[in-house]
Parts: C-alpha cells; structure tokens; sequence
C-alpha cells in the first residue's frame, strides 16, 4: 500500500507541487489548508508521515506538532519560509523529525520523506532481525521499535530511534556528528550538524522526563557516546 502523506501548507501551490512530487514518487496524499484542516485530517485517518508548513496563520506548524505530539509519534516534517535556526532547532525539539526550508527542491523534499519513511519501515518490519539491544537501563527493540528507559517507555521518532540504535549498538565509541547522520539519514542528502544536535537535545529530554541521567555524553571536538545510563536516584 502506499504511505499516506498529510500535506499541511496555507499555500495552494506549493501544496500542489509537494503533491505531485510526492504522487510521482508512488505515494498518496492529503492536504489541508490550515492548522485545524490539519488536526481534524490527522483524527480523521491514519498518516504515515505529515509535511507541515511552521508559518501559518492562527495556529503554526509548532502547535499542530504539539497537539499531534500528545498522542501519536507520527514522522513530522517541517517546511520554514525563513532561514531561522531557532524555528528548526524548536520545530526538532517538539518533536519534528527532519525539516525544509523554502524554496526548496521538491526531489530533496521527496527523499527526505522516503529517507524518514524507510528508517520506519526498518524499525516496523519483520524481516528485520535485530536482536534487542541494552546498556544500563537503556534497551531498545529493533524488532518492536521500542525504547526503553529504566523499564518506561521512550516516545522516540524514527530519527530519533535511529540515532540512538546506532550509539547502543557500540556505546563506549565516541561518534562524529557525520557518522550519526549518515546512519540516521543514510547518506543520501546533506543535513547540517545543527541538526544532529537537535535531536540529541531531544533524545536527552525524553530519556530525563523518564528518569535517565548521563545518557549521552559530548565529547568536544569529536561528537556523542553513550554514558552510564543509570536511573537517577
């Protein structure tokens, strides 16, 4: 079946020309025009993954994401009309996967979208025979596509997923912001280092809200290893 993507932007055309990208490409598509178009398609059926426009009148892209955030970890991924490192850095921290600023490609856009999709896929499938991994009281699943911290569980993006599998998998190895996203991303677009960082940031506040302390540590200069991974006291 092909994925369902909800296509959120109060732009006409540039909800038309996502669309035909994204049709070309092999996939289905929704559109809504504003916030709430938005919410209300997203209760109303499933989406594999939403494009969501941050700059929209009356409610923005970042409070959809919150809303949408309170119940499902549905791929995000944002489009930003400015250049502004604050609302890409705030848009991954509430939760965003990956992010496009306008004008942009609609080939970089496609493959960022199957980029994200296929991480999931890697994650749901069940030819996927990874064996669960743990260190301290981290543990993830590949198989399920869980996370767990201290037996509670981590509501991590596909990204997020990635990039943490990637750290567990050799977590006294110190990784280079370019090895992280190449995993996470497998290499086939540019994504700058801001964004590596961003969705540590993210990955150590929901491990925090679950207990977690020294999870990930900066090595400066170099990039991010796992830490001790124990439960705060």
């Amino acid at each position: 079946m092909a994925p369902r993507i909800l296509v959120v932007d109060d732009d006409s055309h540039i909800r038309d020309v996502i669309c035909f990208a994204l049709e070309k490409a092999g996939m289905a598509t929704v559109v809504a025009r504003d916030g709430v178009q938005a919410l209300d398609a997203f209760r109303q059926g499933a989406a594999d993954l939403i494009v969501l426009d941050i700059g929209m009148p009356e409610m923005d892209g970042l409070e959809v994401c919150r809303q949408i955030r309170k119940s499902s970890e549905v791929p995000i991924l944002f489009l930003s009309a400015r250049d502004d490192e604050i609302d890409r850095i705030l848009g991954l921290e509430l939760g965003g996967d990956d992010y496009v600023t306008k004008p942009f490609s609609p080939r970089e856009l496609v493959a960022r979208v199957n980029v994200i999709l296929r991480r999931l896929r890697l994650g749901q499938g069940v030819k996927d025979t990874g064996q669960a991994l743990a260190w301290g009281a981290l543990s993830l699943d590949p198989v399920q596509h869980t996370a767990r911290f201290d037996g509670r569980e981590l509501p991590l993006t596909a990204i997020e997923f990635a990039i943490l599998r990637t750290l567990i998998a050799r977590p006294r190895q110190v990784f280079s912001r370019s090895h992280i996203l190449d995993q996470a991303y497998g290499g086939a677009i540019h994504v700058s280092d801001r964004t590596i960082d961003s969705h540590i940031r993210n990955i150590r506040s929901k491990i925090q809200k679950a207990g977690g302390d020294s999870v990930i540590e900066t090595v400066h200069g170099v990039g991010f290893r796992l830490g001790r991974c124990e439960a705060s006291p």
